[in-house]
């Protein structure tokens, strides 16, 4: 089977979409007082602050499920999840980063992380029970 073009484009979607969410962790103190009143308490702040921290990291934590499958070669060629994870980090990469500059709330993040980290993962794990089940 011949996937030439999804490879190369996979891989790059998924790092400029760990880049984007590394760097959206980093400096998320302006998005945090965005989804906030503009008079606020402290332990409000810390709130919306610890709920982006966990999005944010639970999102690099299904990263490795699919960094796991990618890299391993079990899901590299196969074709509808190449297509599928393509443009999921795509579309996420491009949300993020809107997501960023445009300080969108808080919430907004949750719809993001759905669609693009949490799916294309499940169905990553998925593709892999489903081709290590043929082959063993």
């Amino acid at each position: 089977m011949k996937v030439t073009g999804l490879v190369p484009a996979r891989f790059l979607t998924m790092v400029a979409h760990i880049v984007i969410l590394i760097f959206i962790l980093w400096s998320r103190d302006s998005n945090v007082k965005q989804c906030l009143p503009s008079t606020y308490t402290q332990s409000q702040y810390s709130e919306k602050d610890l709920q982006l921290i966990i999005g944010l990291s639970v999102g690099l934590g299904l990263f490795l499920f699919e960094l796991i499958g990618f890299f391993g070669g079990i899901t590299m060629f196969a074709p509808f999840q190449s297509l599928l994870s393509t443009a999921a980090h795509a579309g996420a990469t491009v949300a993020l980063v809107f997501f960023l500059f445009d300080f969108w709330s808080c919430d907004t993040y949750w719809y993001i992380f759905g669609f693009c980290s949490a799916f294309p993962a499940f169905t990553e794990i998925i593709t892999m029970i489903i081709i290590l089940r043929k082959t063993y």
